[in-house]
């Protein structure tokens, strides 16, 4: 997949991130391991997905450490798939896809929605930004260069150059 990416955009996270998670399989992997799948056996017979390309995308996603490769049988062996941090990490992105795809549907379309697990209540996600819960709404947040953007990047960033945070904490 990396080579895919435009030589001027190697530096961008968002191409690189693209490169490990961008293919349609790749993600549907994912989510099935965010709803506990964990073997060959149940993502083959679960998404109708060849054992090849299978077989490649689990490599990929073990390769770039979103996923540990376990045996838990001898004799022979045979391995699981099990999210690692960094995999899980990846779940409120594939929950807000989700959301968005529903979005565009009737209520009486959507096959799945996220609710609470205690209430079972609908939920709808939102991204916030962290330390001010502020949603990230294009009105109010911009990307802007980073301390690592080579030319490429600071000059498409070039008018949200980032403010520094005051030593009182505000930008």
């Amino acid at each position: 997949m990396a080579g895919k990416i435009r030589l001027e955009d190697r530096e961008c996270p968002l191409s690189a991130t693209l490169g490990v998670v961008g293919e349609w399989w790749t993600l549907l992997i994912l989510h099935d391991a965010f709803d506990g799948y964990t073997r060959f056996e149940q993502f083959q017979e679960n998404l109708k997905i060849s054992s090849s390309i299978l077989t490649s995308r689990l490599r990929t996603l073990t390769a770039n450490g979103l996923l540990e490769r376990r045996r838990y049988q001898t004799h022979p062996d045979r391995y699981e798939y099990v999210l690692t941090e960094l995999g899980r990490s990846l779940r409120p992105v594939i929950v807000t896809l989700a959301a968005w795809g529903n979005s565009r549907l009737r209520p009486e379309q959507r096959s799945m929605i996220l609710v609470d697990r205690e209430t079972r209540a609908e939920v709808e996600p939102v991204v916030v930004d962290r330390s001010t819960g502020r949603e990230l709404d294009p009105e109010n947040f911009v990307f802007a260069a980073g301390p690592a953007a080579g030319e490429v990047m600071r000059t498409r960033y070039a008018d949200a150059a980032p403010r520094r945070p005051t030593p009182d904490g505000r930008r």
